[in-house]
């Protein structure tokens, strides 16, 4: 039963593919930038440990005190933990190689599979009035990414246009289906979101139409092009809405979170 004295719970999202490559980082972050533009307060939550997003949004490695370590593991107060960005409304737990040992300790907690949903679902949370909380999941289906989805209410997933794309894409929505019948019946499938898409291309074609017909609506109507812009970003440790606002790329993520908005207007 929910507690009628808390504020609403922010919507989690999972931003999940066992695959590298595919623009996860890229657009964990760029649709938080999107989000945030819309005027949603985000937090992000860097579970990948090279660190990706954190660097990405301008955390620099010394500023990592405390990080998704201490989220998962340590009793370390969220306060301690949740850094500001320089980009408004977003706010983030960043992540270091250190989250490379968390796999191997999360085996021998009772809870391994829930200690995330429980640092998220803390009431300390509630101060920070966040309307979205995305999860940039590691490039495997270990158990980082099995607490991501134990915590999560829905898992967006990157899908590159590119040849094999939906290899893979079966053990990762097998994945979700065991979490839903084991730890968290709710989850479901945010949606997949087509990354690198070249419109001159037959193969990104191919695979746009080949993704409609075994997914159906589950697939999102924008895609996220393959833009010079997108790729430069991160070395300026900025989302691509900041560096180039009216770049293909930047207006790409912007319809995004509008589909993301929609599915989970209250």
């Amino acid at each position: 039963m929910s507690d009628l004295s808390r504020p609403p719970a922010p919507k989690i999202i999972a931003v999940a593919n066992q695959k590298g490559g595919v623009g996860k980082t890229t657009s964990a972050i760029n649709l938080a930038a999107a989000l945030a533009e819309a005027g949603q307060n985000v937090l992000l939550v860097d579970l990948d440990p090279q660190g990706n997003a954190s660097t990405g949004l301008g955390i620099e490695l010394e500023k990592r005190k405390f990080t998704t370590y201490d989220l998962l593991l340590e009793d370390t107060p969220l306060a301690s933990i949740i850094q500001p960005t320089d980009t408004k409304n977003i706010s983030i737990v960043p992540a270091t190689v250190d989250l490379s040992s968390a796999d191997i300790e999360l085996y021998s907690s009772e809870k391994r599979s829930y200690l995330l949903r429980d640092a998220l679902r803390q009431p300390a949370i509630d101060g920070y009035s966040f309307d979205y909380i995305l999860i940039d999941c590691p490039p495997s289906l270990n158990l980082l990414t099995v607490n991501a989805m134990v915590a999560s209410d829905s898992v967006l997933v990157p899908l590159q246009s590119e040849f094999f794309a939906l290899e893979g894409l079966s053990q990762l929505l097998l994945t979700v289906r065991e979490i839903r019948e084991s730890a968290n019946p709710d989850l479901r499938i945010e949606g997949v979101a087509l990354t690198m898409f070249d419109s001159r291309n037959n193969l990104s074609q191919q695979v746009e139409q080949d993704a409609r017909d075994n997914l159906g609506d589950l697939v999102f109507k924008t895609m996220i092009p393959r833009n010079v812009r997108v790729s430069e970003a991160p070395s300026f440790a900025m989302p691509v809405l900041s560096y180039d606002p009216t770049s293909k790329g930047a207006m790409a993520y912007r319809a995004l979170a509008r589909e993301v908005m929609q599915k989970n207007a209250r």
